[in-house]
């Protein structure tokens, strides 16, 4: 391919600013926040799912704190009466007021029982209840944490795209000075390698970072001006300029 020297130079100037679009986008991709921003999600959803399991235990001991009072309360009923039945002489006969007060005693043991497992459920549900409210504020905390990111990324993203827009709206004239052929040619590289044309600088590619061999130096000083030069190493357009150590 033939092409003027100085619309091979342009391409340089294209290869810069397309190398620079690179760079910000590459930025924008590696942006520290995206990481912390992943790990928080996943420490929420941890938290999230640590909080519906807690919350569940404690409303789960809720419901026990409330079956044992239900359970109690005949049991202190029955006592009432029974007590009452004694204390008031209603009943004369020793062998019945015996057997009452034998149920009294009974009642009384079973009482203490049943107070001592509503205790234990009650200071289970106490526990439940600290631990969930403990997860609710940490789960709070890394929401907060995760909106400050949010906040930061998309600040940094919104920064990184618009300057990746004024390169591109920087390098659209420049792009418009080369021939169709010529860019073409560069595009189709630029997308199989990255980088569609580098300088040749001392007798090396700036493009690969290969010193290139004398024979293909010398095959390039003898190529007229007006050819398009292309890599030995990379395949990549070669411009010639006063620093190529021809």
């Amino acid at each position: 391919m033939l092409a003027d020297p100085a619309d091979q130079r342009t391409l340089l100037t294209l290869a810069d600013l397309d190398s620079e679009v690179a760079r910000v986008q590459h930025t924008a991709r590696s942006l520290p926040q995206h990481k912390t921003i992943a790990d928080l999600m996943g420490a929420r959803k941890s938290a999230a799912d640590e909080l519906v399991a807690s919350s569940t235990h404690a409303d789960d001991l809720q419901v026990a704190v409330r079956k044992a009072e239900t359970d109690l309360a005949p049991v202190r009923s029955r006592l009432e009466r029974t007590e009452q039945r004694v204390a008031d002489g209603s009943v004369t006969d020793p062998k019945t007021l015996r057997s009452l007060t034998e149920e009294v005693e009974h009642l009384k043991k079973r009482i203490g029982e049943l107070e001592d497992e509503q205790l234990e459920v009650m200071g289970r549900l106490e526990d439940a209840v600290a631990h969930r409210d403990k997860v609710a504020a940490r789960k709070t905390e890394i929401e907060t944490r995760l909106r400050s990111a949010v906040a930061e990324r998309d600040e940094a993203v919104a920064k990184l795209s618009q300057e990746a827009k004024d390169l591109t709206a920087t390098r659209g004239p420049v792009a418009a000075k080369v021939p169709a052929p010529l860019m073409s040619l560069y595009e189709k590289l630029r997308a199989s390698t990255g980088l569609g044309a580098a300088l040749l600088k001392a007798g090396r590619c700036t493009g690969c970072q290969l010193q290139l061999t004398l024979t293909d130096l010398d095959n390039y000083r003898k190529a007229p001006a007006n050819q398009v030069l292309r890599c030995a190493e990379c395949d990549r357009i070669l411009v010639r300029t006063a620093e190529s150590g021809l």
